[in-house]
């Protein structure tokens, strides 16, 4: 009710505008104490100890100012980032585009952040009693070498982090993508997992909707072989299906609704691909309960949103959360657990 008073002057002003006014605000509130795990929906996944299985995905808050304060929402875990080695102004604005007749988002931010230094600083600084936060890690533009990049992300933040998540889907940083090809791949991962060393922060990998079959299981076959903890399906996507809005065109990465049946679909072929075992995070397009839910019985132990705040409002998760446990209700499910997976089987 209160967001819905608020939206309108929101989508009066720049979309880039709007959202660091949101996180201007957001600054000023205490940081409050996170929700209690609840029974049905609290979860473990690699080895950590989730209080609810909805997620605030990266994008919404790069640098680490105000993640801590976003489990007040419902979240059972945050995503900040993503953060490159040095400080980095991204792609030049504008650069961030409301689609409101399609209830989506386009990007093209360019992985702008203050860097993993002064991230590293202000993480390190953060209350975190019962708060799961994950830290998602990317390569500067101009970098040399992209996969040094990415092991010295690991270096740093991986102290700090319950998780990292290696961001190699972005469509907005040029040849980033070609890292998810099959010898690329194999190369980062054997990086990332020996600059981890002894540290045992899982370590999460998160790809693009746009793959073919094959580049799914070569993902799939560098996942099992490096032993990475999960899978985050999906990044944002070029593709372009048909959209009503006029800024439809606008170059970078497509988020929002009509990500959802291409995002759910790559979820369901990586879980055929990666078999039982592997955690599945499922992101992109949900913004319901059922939506959410299609994605857990789909094989999703997890579920990040962020696009459909921007539509929904700040208690979207809240709400995902009570319409969880009705649908576990009725298929008669005592866990969140018990549902992942149910229609892979």
């Amino acid at each position: 009710m209160i967001y819905s008073l608020f939206r309108p002057l929101f989508f009066r002003m720049d979309a880039e505008n709007a959202h660091h006014f949101v996180l201007s605000a957001l600054r000023v509130l205490p940081n409050g104490t996170p929700a209690q795990a609840d029974p049905m929906l609290q979860t473990r996944v690699a080895g950590i100890d989730f209080p609810g299985p909805v997620g605030l995905a990266a994008g919404f808050d790069k640098d680490g100012t105000i993640v801590h304060k976003m489990h007040r929402f419902g979240f059972g875990f945050t995503e900040m980032g993503t953060v490159t080695p040095l400080p980095q102004d991204g792609n030049p604005r504008p650069r961030l585009f409301r689609l409101v007749e399609d209830r989506a988002i386009i990007n093209r931010m360019g992985f702008n952040n203050g860097g993993q230094a002064e991230a590293a600083r202000r993480i390190a600084a953060m209350p975190r009693q019962g708060r799961v936060i994950g830290i998602n890690i990317g390569a500067n533009k101009d970098a040399a070498d992209r996969i040094a990049d990415y092991a010295a992300g690991v270096k740093a933040m991986a102290p700090l982090a319950d998780y990292l998540t290696i961001n190699i889907s972005s469509p907005n940083t040029p040849g980033l993508r070609a890292l998810q090809g099959r010898e690329a791949l194999d190369e980062l991962l054997s990086a990332v997992v020996e600059a981890r060393g002894a540290d045992r922060t899982p370590l999460f990998l998160k790809v693009a909707p746009d793959l073919e079959p094959a580049d799914m299981e070569d993902i799939a076959a560098c996942v099992a072989a490096h032993r990475i903890d999960a899978l985050i399906a999906t990044n944002t996507t070029i593709s372009r299906p048909a959209l009503r809005s006029p800024l439809g065109g606008e170059s970078g990465g497509l988020s929002g609704a009509p990500l959802h049946d291409m995002a759910l679909d790559c979820l369901r072929r990586f879980r055929a691909a990666l078999g039982p075992d592997v955690p599945i995070i499922g992101a992109g397009g949900i913004a319901s309960a059922e939506q959410a839910y299609a994605r857990i019985r789909a094989g999703a132990s997890l579920v990040q949103i962020y696009s459909a705040m921007i539509y929904e409002g700040p208690w979207l998760a809240a709400r995902i959360n009570k319409g969880l446990k009705a649908l576990l209700r009725r298929d008669g499910f005592a866990t969140i657990a018990q549902a992942v997976g149910v229609d892979a089987r």
